[in-house]
């Protein structure tokens, strides 16, 4: 557990602080003291490519292709339009689209079901997914899930003339998004579902990765933090020794948006600090060369084998 956690065990959160002085952030034990408090066993699915690779942290050009690349992943995603306009939807970005796609992957493997029920209004929708409710709140998930239902995603992996490929969108048919906060005052609706493509569920089967859904509640806003934690749930527990990752590595894959290295690390050295945060069981070490991964338990520990076995 990491030195945060165990302050915070030992001395309580005001003591901890105190001990800790300008060592720690007080957001770091703030996270720490709610984490370590926390009762919900919740476990939240991601698929293992969105592990290794991950959506913009901020809006591209409509039309401009994202691509990531870690070790002998690909990920590309094409922006797209949908029947109801003919407007160009940019690819899906920032925090609010991270929590829309776990909330859908979570879904359709805790239901055995690529049928996922959205709810009766926006309202309830965003009360499922745990995003906060409000007016630009409100505005974020609609347009995030406009830009989820028109992109395309193409997951490819190998090398040279080995190479394997997924092609295909998130959802089949559109992720319906809802009416505006006040029409849905006017009364009760049908359940809205929507349907996961069939070879995007067929790999989130093949390939589950589950995470300690309520660890995200406390960085819903960070989606760089968020993308770390997902890496860290997925590394950690099946190294058996300690692996060390240089700066360069980690800049590409996590850097994109960033001009500089220098600029990179002030904000990665954050996300990671944050993420350990949110999983006390996890072990990096911020080097000056990188970051040095240690073999820990993983944030589901005693839940995710049953978890997995019961919704598969």
């Amino acid at each position: 557990m990491g030195q945060v956690h165990q302050l915070v065990l030992a001395f309580g959160k005001e003591r901890a602080q105190q001990l800790a002085g300008s060592d720690v952030e007080p957001r770091l034990l703030e996270i720490a003291s709610k984490v370590l408090a926390e009762e919900s066993q919740a476990i939240g699915i991601t698929y293992a490519g969105f592990c290794l690779t991950s959506l913009p942290h901020r809006r591209l050009a409509d039309d401009q292709v994202w691509k990531r690349i870690s070790h002998r992943l690909t990920l590309m995603i094409e922006p797209g339009r949908l029947p109801h306009n003919e407007r160009l939807y940019g690819v899906p970005y920032g925090s609010r689209a991270r929590r829309i796609v776990l909330y859908l992957q979570t879904a359709a493997i805790k239901t055995n079901s690529p049928e996922i029920e959205l709810g009766r209004s926006m309202r309830d929708w965003m009360a499922r997914m745990g995003v906060s409710l409000g007016g630009k709140s409100y505005h974020d998930v609609r347009e995030q899930a406009n830009r989820i239902s028109a992109c395309r995603l193409t997951f490819s992996w190998g090398e040279g003339a080995d190479v394997n490929f997924v092609r295909d969108s998130v959802v089949a048919g559109g992720l319906q998004s809802f009416e505006t906060c006040e029409d849905e005052q006017s009364g009760e609706r049908t359940i809205r579902s929507v349907r996961l493509s069939a070879s995007f569920y067929e790999q989130l089967r093949k390939h589950p990765v589950p995470i300690w859904e309520p660890a995200l509640q406390y960085i819903s806003n960070q989606s760089m933090a968020i993308d770390v934690y997902i890496w860290l749930s997925y590394r950690l527990h099946s190294l058996s020794r300690p692996t060390p990752i240089s700066w360069t590595a980690l800049y590409g894959q996590f850097g994109a948006g960033f001009k500089h290295l220098a600029q990179f690390k002030i904000h990665f050295r954050q996300a990671v600090s944050t993420a350990c945060a949110i999983y006390p069981d996890a072990r990096v070490d911020i080097e000056k060369p990188g970051l040095i991964l240690h073999p820990s338990r993983p944030p589901v520990l005693g839940r995710s084998t049953v978890a997995l076995a019961h919704h598969r």
